[in-house]
């Protein structure tokens, strides 16, 4: 009686079990105004746009240094001088042999007038004049020689001063007084002086994005000592030269950053977001809708429909990919709309033509279960999608 009994109590569970039924519902999102933007994104180096390298073309010991690390300079500054005592004393004696090959170069060329005069009346032979004349010349050369002798002491002289190229700050320092710089093939360099004001990014693109980028467009990035703050920039340069590391191709892309507050520095990571197109109060459509297709579901009750005889298959335009078809709700009607896009995000599209503010395009349809069994599918669940396995009771 008691196995009689419990299955009388079980039926009606089980009746009210297999009366349950699935309601298809249409989900429908209103065109709504916006902003969009298509990007990339990509990490780079700080680096300033001008820095120089500061060094002496003369071998000498620093006698001062009058800047240091962070010091800001103008151009034209004295930044250090060489002990000059050397450099005075080859001036000096350049000068000294300028003189001495000025004299000679004068008494040869006295001799050189007197002996032309006398072979003009032949009273000297050829060879005597011939000889006065190579005479003068070997002195001319003397002088010519000494004088530039002394135009490069000179200079050597100046170049122990050694002043600032560009204005901007120091941000190396690679002597100390007294240390002996040697000036070889290459320039002894004593400081690197670099303009913070103009700082640039050098971005490593991919391969795949490279393409879209373009000189002239906005990127915003930010970087880890400044973590709250966005900075702006545009791309000056894209390098079409490759780097390979571990099969990844990236390409150099140059971003130049206004930086008169100092805060970026050089060697700071960058993490960029460059935009290749940016729209602001534009109707935005979700790219779901431009592939929704309308479904016949008779047993559906108030789900709007497309007109008998609509084109309902996927729509498709090959000459002009900016084309795509949207179904607008109305009333219980799913009216087909051709509309132009724009800019995609992934989510949205930028619309042109083809659809205002307020209205509703269909998006998907969605199962909802009129059971709250643990069974039925979750409200807002494709009827396309595949039912998750049932669980033993």
């Amino acid at each position: 009686m008691k196995q009689i009994h419990s299955l009388l109590l079980f039926l009606p569970l089980l009746v009210a079990s297999c009366g349950k039924k699935d309601e298809i519902r249409l989900v429908s999102e209103p065109v709504t105004i916006g902003s969009i933007s298509e990007s990339v994104t990509a990490t780079g180096t700080l680096e300033s746009v001008t820095s120089v390298d500061v060094g002496t073309q003369v071998t000498g010991i620093i006698d001062r240094i009058l800047v240091d690390y962070n010091s800001e300079v103008k151009k034209g500054e004295l930044l250090a001088e060489l002990d000059k005592v050397l450099l005075q004393s080859e001036l000096a004696s350049a000068e000294a042999n300028v003189e001495s090959a000025k004299a000679t170069y004068e008494y040869s060329l006295e001799n050189y007038e007197r002996d032309r005069s006398l072979h003009d009346r032949r009273l000297i032979s050829d060879y005597e004049f011939d000889t006065s004349r190579r005479d003068f010349q070997v002195a001319k050369t003397s002088y010519e020689k000494a004088k530039a002798d002394r135009v490069r002491a000179a200079k050597n002289l100046n170049y122990a001063e050694i002043y600032s190229p560009i204005d901007g700050i120091v941000i190396s320092r690679d002597v100390e007084v007294g240390q002996t710089v040697v000036s070889s093939m290459t320039v002894a360099n004593l400081f690197t002086i670099a303009d913070l004001d103009n700082m640039r990014v050098v971005a490593d693109v991919d391969e795949a994005d490279i393409g879209r980028v373009a000189e002239g467009q906005e990127v915003t990035f930010t970087v880890d000592a400044y973590p709250s703050e966005v900075f702006k920039g545009v791309v000056t340069q894209k390098r079409i030269s490759p780097t390979t590391e571990s099969n990844v191709v990236t390409y150099e892309v140059l971003v130049s950053a206004d930086n008169r507050d100092h805060k970026l520095i050089p060697g700071l990571t960058a993490n960029l977001t460059i935009y290749m197109n940016r729209d602001t109060d534009v109707p935005l459509v979700p790219v779901k809708a431009t592939r929704f297709v309308p479904h016949d579901y008779p047993e559906a009750k108030n789900l709007p429909v497309a007109p008998e005889g609509a084109d309902t298959s996927p729509f498709n335009d090959s000459a002009d990919p900016d084309r795509k078809r949207v179904w607008v709700v109305d009333g219980m009607n799913l009216v087909s709309r051709i509309i132009t896009v724009g800019t995609s995000d992934g989510v949205n599209y930028s619309v042109v033509s083809g659809v205002k503010q307020g209205e509703k395009v269909a998006v998907e349809y969605s199962v909802a279960s009129s059971s709250q069994d643990n069974d039925a599918p979750e409200s807002g669940q494709s009827p396309f999608a595949p039912k998750p396995p049932k669980r033993k009771k």
